[in-house]
């Protein structure tokens, strides 16, 4: 069975969950969920699957020749030891993945999709990138120099995402004694906040013992809620646009950088960081907690109502496309997924049609 196909079966019990979700908050009085939003987010993780049919080899396909041709040992895939091992590796390969996502510009532009919502829910875990593969398989070549079998790798790999899913939601609280060792909602509330105080903490993926060991550990305070999203918001509901906006900014301030070491800086400083020529003639407004405010644009009942019967058509065609993806070939593939692409764009098209309405965001 193929990854696609594993995640069209689990797509199901996602929906479930997302379901069982609302519902909760729902009778809390704390719903978490919006449509405009929580579709986005779902889009963003199809257009993710969608593209990872037509990069994943290309990862895959490195990680097996580094492997094949650099392994210092060829470590047995029928060993017990060596998926537990190899889960454990992987998790701390995806902890420094994920810690330079955050500290280098050109990582922090795959990944800032991911922290794009300013809502956060279980369809949040949804959103994720769909240009990772740029430059996300670097951080796992150390498994195949050790060994570890692509299968092996491919299958961690999978079961370290699946795990977090469940981490990205507002209606569990603390858990004890499991928050102390493993990534749970409370820690991962941080992770996705622009508070100071919770910036670009708690990286773990499944261990959150990483960051204990590496000083990124912060606790969720409750008297300090969390405000959700990036710092510098995106502020639309194109998947297209939310993959490539942060590239895009970054290759104009790079372009009119006077300075080739600065041409090269914007690319690998921390997020946000500009030239100072850049930052002089095209000023930013500085970022302030205060005065963020949710993108919300309206949207009439019928516009939501279309909307929705479009990206559950589409959901459906991706859902045909991933069970079906290995049997297509590349040029099939990449016009099913220009498709599939374009009419999400629609999708989010019809859901800001309306002209922006900011609320602003309850501070306490």
């Amino acid at each position: 069975m193929t990854g696609p196909q594993i995640i069209v079966l689990a797509t199901p019990v996602f929906f479930l969950l997302i379901g069982i979700e609302f519902l909760v908050g729902w009778k809390r009085g704390r719903n978490t969920y919006r449509l405009n939003d929580a579709i986005n987010s779902i889009a963003l993780g199809i257009v993710s699957q969608l593209v990872g049919v037509l990069t994943t080899l290309m990862s895959l396909g490195i990680y097996t020749l580094v492997f094949t041709h650099a392994a210092l040992w060829k470590l047995p895939a029928d060993s017990l030891w060596v998926w537990a091992v190899g889960l454990l590796l992987y998790d701390l390969c995806y902890y420094w993945h994920h810690r330079l996502g955050h500290t280098v510009a050109l990582f922090w532009a795959a990944h800032v999709v991911h922290h794009q919502s300013e809502d956060y829910n279980l369809s949040t875990a949804l959103r994720q990138t769909s240009s990772g593969w740029i430059g996300g398989w670097l951080f796992y070549l150390p498994m195949a120099l050790l060994g570890f079998p692509p299968l092996v790798f491919a299958t961690v790999a999978l079961i370290d995402l699946l795990y977090q899913y469940w981490v990205h939601t507002q209606q569990i609280g603390r858990l004890g004694w499991f928050d102390r060792w493993f990534c749970a909602p409370s820690n991962h509330r941080v992770h996705h906040a622009v508070n100071d105080k919770y910036l670009d903490r708690n990286y773990g993926g499944i261990l959150i013992v990483w960051d204990r060991l590496f000083g990124s550990f912060q606790e969720e305070d409750d008297a300090e809620p969390c405000i959700y999203g990036t710092r510098g918001p995106l502020r639309s509901w194109n998947p297209v646009w939310a993959n490539l906006h942060n590239y895009a900014d970054m290759a104009l301030d790079s372009w009119r950088a006077a300075s080739w070491a600065d041409k090269l800086r914007v690319w690998f400083k921390h997020p946000g960081w500009r030239p100072a020529d850049v930052a002089a003639r095209w000023p930013k407004p500085a970022f302030d907690i205060r005065q963020v405010a949710l993108f919300d644009p309206p949207m009439s009942r019928g516009a939501a109502i279309a909307a929705l019967v479009l990206f559950v058509l589409l959901l459906n065609a991706t859902t045909m496309f991933l069970w079906n993806a290995h049997t297509l070939s590349v040029m099939q593939q990449a016009g099913a997924v220009a498709a599939i692409v374009a009419g999400l764009c629609i999708v989010g098209w019809i859901c800001e049609r309306s002209a922006p309405v900011a609320g602003v965001l309850p501070v306490h």
